[in-house]
């Protein structure tokens, strides 16, 4: 028997029964602290990926529609008038800048001119 060991051991050299259910109580804490860390982190990165996934959609969404209605204007004029394929290129291009400046309104990078409450 080590010193390390010494009262720890019945006299067949196996731990006591105390000694046992001490270190499987000890375990037992550390893996639930472990579990309520791991789930507090996890919940909030799926929360965070769920909204990063959402303003994603938003933001293309608000782009292809912007390309997609400046070329239909544009389609719509060079049928009406006959002046393909100028109407189309010009609109095109038109819904593209609208596309990209509406991305940039969403994401908070250009301000909003409708927005009353940042004129102060």
């Amino acid at each position: 028997m080590s010193p390390g060991n010494a009262g720890k051991e019945n006299g067949e050299g196996k731990p006591r029964e105390a000694d046992l259910s001490e270190r499987m109580d000890r375990l037992s804490r550390s893996l639930d602290a472990k579990r309520q860390a791991e789930e507090k982190r996890h919940g909030r990165k799926r929360e965070g990926d769920a909204k990063g996934i959402a303003q994603a959609l938003r933001l293309s969404t608000e782009f292809v529609a912007g390309v997609l209605v400046g070329g239909g204007i544009g389609w719509l004029i060079d049928s009406g008038l006959g002046t393909s394929p100028w109407g189309l290129i010009v609109f095109l291009l038109l819904g593209f800048v609208a596309g990209v400046v509406n991305v940039l309104r969403s994401a908070g990078l250009v301000a909003d001119p409708h927005d009353r409450s940042r004129r102060d």
